[in-house]
């Protein structure tokens, strides 16, 4: 997080049930990459948003849950600052997110863009199994 807290931030991305605006830096491109930079540009912002949107609906379904488990009389059953703690989520997840902790945003550029030194695919009928297939017909 930076060391320099500045409330204005909040207003800007904050904003509950919408991904934020920030902006998200492009992986830079490897050594014999084809890949359009424009293109990879965009794929880096849209999965690192994907990764949020994933992150602060996990976390609101967490507090939901938290919700449905707690006693009547606690203050954990009180709806009253629902937007602000799905504003906070929402920073949260974008923070988690911009650092790629939970690697879906990865993932998914691993499937969007080609590395350089693709290995060749491996066909699994042509490969040498020593264990025969559970259905004799396939």
């Amino acid at each position: 997080m930076d060391p320099t807290f500045d409330p204005g931030r909040l207003l800007a991305n904050g904003v509950a049930g919408q991904l934020s605006g920030t902006h998200v830096a492009p992986q830079p491109a490897q050594p014999g990459d084809t890949v359009d930079p424009a293109y990879r540009a965009k794929a880096t912002e849209a999965a690192v948003k994907f990764e949020s949107f994933f992150i602060g609906h996990m976390l609101h379904q967490m507090r939901d849950g938290a919700r449905a488990l707690a006693a009547e009389d606690s203050p954990g059953k009180s709806r009253i600052n629902d937007d602000m703690l799905d504003m906070a989520d929402n920073l949260v997840a974008d923070q988690i997110a911009g650092r790629r902790a939970f690697g879906v945003a990865d993932a998914i550029l691993r499937q969007l863009l080609p590395s350089p030194q693709a290995a060749p695919a491996v066909n699994v009928a042509d490969s040498q199994n020593p264990h025969p297939p559970l259905n004799p017909r396939q």
